[in-house]
């Protein structure tokens, strides 16, 4: 049904290229949508489990690329958690800093640090939003007093 209607706006040269562009084209939004607008994560500390999604950017993608990983975390101005990753993330497309809301996944570039934001931290130079945690893991976070160590998965199929 669809070179019949293609037959009617064109020449038989443009049939027979035309039926291959939308097959190829209709296949590619349903691989791309389905890959890459879910990169979930899974946080945990002692017995607690969170649940996070990382946002599509290159600074996301590199971080999967380094899980599941072990992260000796330490508490920074009652707003955060920061731990050194194994490799730095790819800075592209990412903006000189940001103003990170309670429950994002972040990374400190400078200190090459992930970061969970369970407080109110202002804009600053250097920070990245990877993406935001669920419910109330926050809160969860914020009742963890000092150190921790966090072990990080990916739970994207």
């Amino acid at each position: 049904m669809m070179t019949a209607g293609l037959a009617g706006c064109g020449s038989g040269e443009t049939d027979v290229e035309r039926p291959e562009q939308p097959s190829a084209s209709s296949s590619t939004p349903e691989t791309s949508d389905s890959e890459t607008d879910r990169m979930d994560i899974q946080i945990r500390i002692d017995e607690q489990t969170f649940e996070a999604t990382l946002t599509d950017s290159a600074a996301a993608r590199d971080l999967l690329a380094q899980l599941p990983a072990s992260i000796e975390m330490s508490d920074h101005g009652g707003v955060e958690k920061t731990g050194p990753l194994a490799s730095s993330l790819s800075l592209d497309g990412q903006p000189e800093g940001a103003d990170p809301d309670v429950g994002d996944v972040g990374y400190y570039a400078p200190g090459n640090d992930l970061v969970l934001y369970y407080g109110d931290q202002s804009y600053y130079p250097g920070i990245v939003i990877l993406g935001r945690m669920s419910g109330d893991a926050a809160a969860r976070i914020a009742e963890l007093d000092g150190s921790i160590t966090a072990v990080i998965k990916s739970t994207s199929s």
